[in-house]
């Protein structure tokens, strides 16, 4: 039995150097290459807005708190409704009940039980923005978390923002290669950056933050200046930047 392991030991180092060599000989292209990045960015003007509103109550009775917020929620609803907004439109987001207290860390002078409440309002008429915003607030919710700008066309846009990176690195590939008297070739490999997980940001947001659900927001970078379409003087309709960001690795000809 001892014969027989040891045989099999000395197989399996004796194939360790092989099976490595292989590996560099797969890993390894003598060719000779450039690598380079392209980057594109496609702006385009949204045609739908996902708003986050928050309500927060206080009161030293809980149940009388967590009715106060279902009171004003109710009014909130009702009145973007009246904006002409379908009511499946409209989704709770986060609810979220807490003691207070005038000192966290020694949890003394209780000074009772806070609600949040948020929800969510999806918006297809972008003209309908700043009316349904105001009577949000005036039926008595505290906070809006943010306005979310986001494009029905979103693939359509991500795709030619994709094609602009590429014919980027391709001119880059070849102003390069022309300084040193080479000429680029065919693509040996193409690969596209991602930038990470989606993230979201609100153009017009205050107040308590929590309870936005990162993972509606689209991927894209929403640039924060104001665009040239305004909604009012108190919201601008901002615009959506697309970006897309490859690396190419051309071959070199002789």
């Amino acid at each position: 039995m001892r014969t027989v392991t040891r045989a099999l030991l000395l197989t399996v180092v004796a194939a360790l150097p092989v099976w490595g060599q292989d590996q560099q000989s797969t890993v390894y292209d003598p060719r000779p290459k450039i690598t380079v990045s392209g980057e594109a960015v496609v702006t385009v003007q949204p045609d739908k807005i996902v708003l986050s509103f928050g309500i927060e109550t206080l009161d030293m009775n809980m149940a009388v708190s967590k009715q106060e917020n279902n009171d004003i929620l109710s009014k909130a609803v009702a009145a973007i409704k009246e904006c002409g907004i379908p009511e499946k439109e409209i989704q709770t987001d986060n609810l979220y009940v807490e003691p207070r207290y005038k000192d966290y860390h020694t949890q003394e002078d209780f000074i009772g039980y806070g609600v949040r409440n948020s929800f969510l309002v999806t918006l297809n008429d972008t003209r309908k923005v700043e009316d349904l915003v105001s009577r949000a607030l005036e039926s008595g919710v505290n906070y809006v978390h943010g306005i979310d700008f986001q494009t029905t066309e979103f693939r359509k846009y991500r795709d030619q923002a994709r094609e602009l990176a590429l014919k980027a690195a391709k001119e880059k590939a070849d102003a390069m290669a022309a300084v040193l008297g080479q000429t680029v070739g065919a693509p040996i490999q193409i690969s596209e950056n991602q930038s990470g997980s989606p993230w979201w940001y609100g153009s017009s947001s205050w107040g308590w933050s929590g309870g936005r659900s990162q993972g509606m927001a689209q991927n894209v970078v929403q640039d924060a200046r104001p665009a040239t379409t305004e909604i009012s003087d108190t919201i601008a309709l901002g615009k959506i930047s697309i970006r897309a960001n490859v690396t190419v690795t051309f071959a070199l000809k002789q």
